[in-house]
């Protein structure tokens, strides 16, 4: 009797430790790590994918599986994985959608966790995208400045002078050329701006602009200032007033104007640098692109971003092993795959000098040249800024380049209405 009892008992306590042995990724002592990636460009998935392989291949006592995401529902999804004890170990997001989750306690401390190689290799005002109250939730690894994609043929027709990283066009200059260049149905330029917010916080910071500034009390609130007016102004009376610019690709995304652009309808398109490889594809034969930096303010070619990040979630018992993954994933050779993958700029300073980066095919090297110029999207740090933006800031910078709003309302609603949702953020 007692030995079938003693028997049944080691058999129980087999399955209970079975059972915890998988609930912290372990499997016959081995750690499995979830990535969570959020590639999507054939050439991008391929290059992650390969890593993942070549880690496993190297260290058979941590394997990483490899999880497809995606980024038009990884804050949605995310949120709901974090709720639920779901979230993967690392987690590929952007660094302007970390604050709610760094804030949350979703996302662990990566301070301690990271080595000094690569601490010391990317910027700080590149960690700074990614650090809250002093603490880093995120490695910044890949980033995209916003450049002017242009036909090459009609700019040199028409004879304007082409901006170059060390002589880039001013606003009020960019504006001059979009309209000699426009009529008879044609536009100087196209913005796209189905998504107005980034676009017009992140350009605006070559004017000074900031839009939202930091009290002693740490709290934050919008202030739109004469600095913030200088990239909406142009753009709206490139609409309204001169006519250099259409109207109807105002509600629309970077793809969609890519037809009109191949078609000779416009003349630019300002989009993200990653956009080049659909350019490359789609392109008709014989048509003549060049890349050209965004026009310049007081602040020079600065302009914000939000660089594409590795996280790990707060709640992943393996926090070392997965920063040892980044870290492999990270090394300067492989940071140039993933960037050649994505068709955008490492932060790394070291993969940042690898000759394929600088290269004339492509205008590689013109993308290259403002990495240095790239700092952090004014929203980055702000709690709310997700509701802030969707619920108040994207219909009123809509609104406000069709021109069914003035300057002044616009000014208002991202004040009066933006700081009431803020408010509820910082209580």
């Amino acid at each position: 009797m007692r030995t079938r009892v003693l028997s049944t008992l080691v058999a129980v306590l087999a399955l209970l430790l079975a059972g915890c042995s998988g609930d912290d990724g372990r499997s016959g002592g081995r750690v499995t790590l979830r990535f969570q990636s959020l590639a999507w460009q054939e050439e991008s998935v391929e290059a992650n994918k390969e890593l993942v392989e070549e880690w496993n291949a190297t260290h058979p006592d941590v394997k990483v599986e490899y999880v497809q995401g995606s980024w038009d529902s990884v804050h949605d999804q995310l949120l709901t994985s974090f709720e639920g004890d779901e979230a993967p170990d690392i987690i590929h997001d952007a660094s302007d959608d970390l604050a709610d989750f760094a804030y949350g306690g979703y996302l662990a401390d990566l301070t301690d966790l990271l080595p000094r190689r690569l601490k010391s290799d990317i910027p700080q005002h590149s960690w700074d995208t990614a650090t809250f109250d002093g603490r880093i939730y995120g490695v910044p690894f890949l980033q995209e400045p916003r450049v002017l994609i242009a036909n090459a043929k009609w700019l040199k027709e028409a004879g304007v002078r082409i901006p170059t990283p060390e002589r880039p066009w001013s606003w009020p200059e960019f504006r001059k050329i979009t309209e000699g260049l426009s009529g008879a149905g044609k536009y100087g330029v196209a913005w796209p701006l189905k998504e107005p917010v980034s676009a017009s916080l992140n350009l605006s910071l070559s004017a000074g602009g900031q839009l939202f500034h930091r009290g002693a009390d740490g709290k934050v609130t919008v202030r739109f200032e004469a600095a913030d007016e200088v990239m909406p102004r142009t753009v709206h009376d490139q609409v309204n007033a001169d006519r250099s610019a259409s109207p109807t690709t105002l509600g629309s995304g970077g793809s969609d104007t890519l037809p009109g652009f191949f078609g000779g309808r416009y003349a630019m398109v300002p989009l993200g640098f990653s956009y080049r490889q659909q350019i490359v594809q789609q392109a008709p034969k014989g048509f003549d692109w060049q890349v050209l930096p965004a026009p310049a303010g007081a602040d020079g070619l600065t302009q914000g971003v939000s660089p594409q990040t590795l996280s790990i979630a707060e709640d992943s018992p393996h926090q070392r092993e997965a920063a040892e993954f980044i870290d492999f994933l990270l090394r300067p050779e492989n940071t140039v795959r993933l960037a050649l993958g994505d068709w955008m700029l490492p932060t790394g300073t070291q993969a940042l000098q690898d000759p394929a980066l600088h290269t004339t095919e492509n205008d590689w090297a013109t993308g290259t040249a403002l990495a240095a110029h790239l700092r952090s999207a004014p929203a980055q740090s702000v709690r709310g800024y997700p509701e802030w933006k969707d619920k108040v800031a994207t219909p009123a910078f809509q609104e406000y380049y069709s021109g069914a709003i003035g300057l002044r309302e616009l000014r208002e609603r991202l004040e009066d209405d933006g700081n009431l949702v803020l408010a509820r953020y910082q209580r």
